[in-house]
């Protein structure tokens, strides 16, 4: 397999289980926002601890290299976690914030999603061109994520939509700086760092502005525990290790698969049906990310009698 389609497939998977945390994290609204995230922090990092251990033994086993613990690359680590750590606890904070205030998920996460469409054009900032191809594929999931989740309009501006724009920005940026650090790290390490400082900056956000009984935590316990292991631990470790050597842009056209996935996992586990709109955005987004992955360019340099080049 390709290195392009794998790690594309990486991302897919990626968005399936981040789609299916839209109901665990619905679920656990009723816990502050803060504390919510720092809980499911502190789980990713308690998955992420020992698994670094166990991919550090397979790599002696085959006499591969590991991560060296002090140097550079030790501080190029440690620079990239607290980078995109914080930048990933601003805009988890900001859409947990923008869901708790927003009555409509569905306008939440279009919003949201916008980073589908701020990846690309941030990337012309920092040198980093899309082809046309990417652009118009991009232009087809941002059809798509209206009709799957903007149903009755954008039905007026509203307080937390700012939020949630910002949360669409923050999520750019973390996306930008997972390109950055990914190829040069090791992806579950750096996974690991980014949520210990996620964990400790959420904690002390929590402290400082929250009051969370104990029967919160346990009453939320299942959402956190999803949130956590599956959609921190797992979700992030392959948003890091399917972006390496892959085009931001196209990372996330496939990471917006979220918004699908979310649908489809509302149809089957919560008996939520689909409208024929719905299911036409859901073909759209799917269109987008195959699209793609389509070597246009390289078809269309070929031969018109179809022989080899």
């Amino acid at each position: 397999m390709k290195t392009q389609t794998r790690n594309t497939m990486m991302l897919v998977l990626c968005a399936l289980i981040w789609g299916l945390a839209f109901v665990a994290q619905s679920a656990g609204a009723a816990l502050a926002p803060f504390a919510f995230l720092a809980c499911r922090s502190w789980l990713a990092v308690a998955f992420l601890w020992p698994l670094c251990h166990v991919f550090d033994a397979v790599r002696r086993r085959k006499g591969e290299p590991i991560a060296p613990s002090a140097g550079p690359r030790r501080r190029l680590l440690l620079m990239g976690g607290a980078v995109c750590g914080t930048l990933l606890f601003a805009a988890s904070a900001a859409q947990q914030i923008g869901i708790t205030l927003n009555p409509s998920t569905a306008k939440a996460s279009f919003i949201t999603a916008m980073y589908v469409v701020l990846v690309p054009v941030v990337g012309l900032l920092f040198g980093r061109k899309s082809p046309a191809q990417i652009w118009g594929c991009v232009v087809l999931s941002v059809a798509g994520l209206y009709l799957l989740c903007m149903q009755g309009g954008f039905g007026g501006v509203e307080a937390s939509d700012g939020i949630l724009l910002l949360c669409a920005v923050l999520f750019t940026f973390q996306i930008i700086a997972v390109d950055h650090f990914s190829p040069q790290l090791d992806g579950v390490r750096l996974s690991l760092v980014q949520f210990l400082v996620v964990a400790v900056e959420s904690t002390a956000a929590s402290l400082l502005t929250e009051t969370v009984a104990l029967a919160d935590l346990t009453a939320n316990a299942l959402p956190v525990l999803y949130c956590g292991v599956l959609s921190s631990g797992v979700g992030y470790t392959l948003q890091i290790l399917g972006q390496r050597d892959l085009n931001p842009a196209i990372a996330s056209l496939a990471m917006c698969l979220e918004s699908v996935f979310g649908a489809l996992g509302g149809w089957l586990l919560l008996s939520q049906n689909l409208s024929l709109r719905e299911l036409a955005g859901c073909v759209l987004i799917f269109a987008a990310v195959v699209g793609a992955q389509l070597p246009l360019e390289r078809l269309l340099r070929r031969p018109a009698g179809g022989g080899r080049e």
